[in-house]
């Protein structure tokens, strides 16, 4: 089968050649030369864009099949909550589907800015300002706050929207081992005092589940005249005594320059924003490409938002719950024998190790009816390949059981479970 695939696509590249001279260079030549994704279909080991046709939050049906959701950010479940749905509604037939245009100049919305308010104040910072996109807020930030004068210190496992802005920037870019602060500390000695420097980090790790240590971090940026910018993707709504975040749950939010924050995690929309001292915000408000040659978020999204926003602050309890399933499912995939690193959020990997392996674990679970998430690299080092899994306030306790006999029936068949001694 794997011959088959690749001589099709030498094929179909042979004869587009018939529309260049052997003197130029096609530029497609990469695009047919690509087979990984067909073969992995092939062997039915694809687990990508795959076709889910409903979804109640916590399970979504795929094909004719109904699974266990363990690969959602919808840490405290409201994708489905009455509340935010009908905000929604009620936006959608009041203010028309979108405002087909930027923010600058004609789609700049009171909701926009209500939600600004809210923000600011869920966060504990002087302003923020609201994107259509999550990824574009680090894109754009970073690469306006930053100069050809400054330096960018960036933890090896961030997001790849915060290793697209550092590139995007004029910076130079030095990378620091993942949370190492030894290594940091050591990079920033070796910058001169005439650059600016600009410290970013998730505060949850998305693909290990671990937290940035930001006691430290704070302690040697303050040391080396460093600002600090904190992604809060995955930790708003979880972190926190509030859910308001990473600096939160450690106290230290006058100490982090910049809080980065999405909505399509526990906030139930697309978007985000960044969050600072007003001065800075306005600078990125008039000068941040990603926001000013975009169009402004749908009022029926923003609204959305806000209403998920109350509800956390309302309903405390849903943060606990989330916890409660979280530590219950660490708890018992470490008895089972299996690795998950050093998670402490929500986010719990089970470290394979091979792609294969872990694209057939995958598989596996998948047809058992629990929905995980395979991760090789790029995503995670070479030979540490996992499977990501989350949870959400909303799964019962029979739902997570049910997951826990699949982990361990197919995790023996595997052979990817560890003494327990």
């Amino acid at each position: 089968m794997f011959v088959e695939l690749i001589g099709i696509v030498k094929q179909k590249y042979i004869q587009t050649k018939k529309y260049f001279t052997d003197d130029y260079r096609d530029l497609f030549v990469k695009a047919y030369q690509f087979t990984r994704a067909k073969t992995a279909v092939a062997f039915g080991y694809y687990p990508y864009y795959l076709d889910i046709r409903d979804s109640e939050g916590n399970s979504v049906v795929i094909g004719d099949k109904k699974v266990i959701m363990l690969g959602s950010n919808n840490y405290l479940g409201l994708t489905h909550h009455p509340e935010v749905i009908e905000a929604g509604i009620m936006a959608l037939k009041k203010y028309g589907s979108g405002l087909t245009g930027s923010r600058l100049l004609n789609g700049n919305f009171y909701l926009h800015e209500q939600l600004e308010d809210k923000l600011a104040r869920f966060v504990g910072k002087e302003k923020t300002l609201v994107f259509s996109n999550g990824f574009a807020v680090n894109l754009g930030v970073i690469a306006t706050i930053t100069d050809e004068k400054d330096v960018i210190f960036s933890d090896a496992m961030n997001h790849a929207s915060i290793v697209d802005g550092a590139r995007f920037s004029k910076a130079r870019v030095q990378v620091f081992a993942h949370n190492d602060m030894n290594e940091l500390a050591t990079r920033l000695n070796s910058v001169s005092k005439e650059s600016g420097r600009l410290i970013v980090s998730d505060g949850v790790f998305s693909m290990e589940g671990d937290i940035v240590n930001l006691p430290e971090l704070i302690i040697i940026a303050r040391k080396h005249g460093a600002r600090i910018m904190i992604d809060d993707a995955h930790s708003l709504g979880v972190l926190g005594p509030y859910g308001a975040g990473t600096a939160s749950h450690f106290n230290l939010t006058d100490k982090v320059d910049l809080i980065m924050g999405t909505f399509s995690k526990s906030l139930a929309g697309v978007g985000g924003f960044i969050a600072g001292e007003e001065p800075v915000i306005d600078f990125l408000k008039h000068n941040t490409r990603t926001m000013i040659f975009t169009a402004g978020l749908p009022p029926s999204n923003t609204a959305m938002v806000m209403k998920a926003l109350e509800i956390i602050i309302r309903e405390p309890g849903r943060r606990e719950r989330l916890w409660e399933n979280a530590n219950y499912m660490k708890k018992e995939l470490k008895l089972l024998g299996f690795d998950i690193g050093n998670s402490s959020t929500p986010i719990i990997p089970i470290i394979i190790g091979s792609d294969m392996k872990t694209f057939a674990v995958w598989r596996d679970l998948l047809d058992a009816g629990v929905y995980t998430n395979p991760v090789i690299s790029p995503a995670v080092p070479v030979g540490r390949s996992l499977l990501r899994t989350s949870y959400m306030a909303t799964h019962t306790r029979e739902q997570l059981d049910f997951c826990l006999s699949q982990f361990a029936k197919i995790g023996k068949k595997h052979r990817i479970l560890h003494s327990r001694s």
